[in-house]
């Protein structure tokens, strides 16, 4: 198939992590458009009028937005590779049920942390890692947390390793002291040639996340 597939995406956005991902994982080449949040393109504007925002997968002409529904979309076209959902119909939607708890829960709770201070950031950073603890849970002693397969839930958290070190030092944590076996996780995934080549360097994240905090007037 002579697809066109363009990615609008921003370098730390885990969402966007996500899907980079899906499309190495699937082999499938693709052309990358850096969006600047400050200052939107018209073709972002165009492609996703309704939130406005980054990730959107584009197509052949036509858009798909929201990472864990663009990742599915990726699965479902281009199924005769790396098979990112189970077949089985209760697996599959047990792994939606997770992507879907890391989406609510992850990304909102670690902002808490380091934009805010005092008791509020106490708590988020209590909330932050009980979430955290529940997933460790969930993972168990498997390899992925589809088993030995790597999957939608395994791409849905792993972008969020790449902001581990700015959330634990924004909030006096280790990650590595409350979640070992989450670590671990991390460690596996980042073996893989489609994680370790989209997920940035976390003290990049972490300057970027300091002048963000900047800029917001936060500190």
């Amino acid at each position: 198939m002579g697809d066109e597939v363009v990615l609008l995406d921003l370098w730390v956005s885990p969402f966007g992590m996500r899907v980079r991902i899906a499309l190495k994982e699937k082999g499938i080449n693709y052309e990358s458009k850096e969006e600047n949040l400050s200052n939107k393109s018209s073709l972002l504007l165009k492609m996703n009028p309704i939130h406005k925002q980054i990730p959107v997968l584009i197509h052949n002409g036509k858009p798909i937005c929201e990472s864990l529904i663009i990742v599915q979309y990726i699965d479902e076209v281009w199924k005769d590779k790396a098979p990112l959902l189970p077949s089985d119909p209760y697996e599959r939607a047990h792994a939606k049920f997770w992507a879907d708890y890391v989406d609510k829960k992850i990304y909102s709770t670690g902002r808490l942390v380091w934009t805010t201070k005092g008791e509020a950031q106490e708590a988020a950073k209590k909330e932050l890692i009980h979430h955290f603890k529940l997933l460790e849970k969930e993972l168990g002693d498997k390899t992925f947390f589809g088993g030995d397969q790597f999957g939608l839930v395994d791409i849905a958290l792993i972008p969020f390793y790449s902001w581990f070190y700015a959330l634990e030092t924004c909030g006096n944590f280790s990650m590595i002291h409350e979640c070992p076996k989450l670590v671990e996780w991390a460690k596996r995934c980042m073996e893989r040639e489609s994680v370790s080549t989209s997920l940035p360097d976390q003290y990049k994240v972490y300057d970027f996340i300091l002048e963000l905090k900047k800029k917001l007037d936060l500190d």
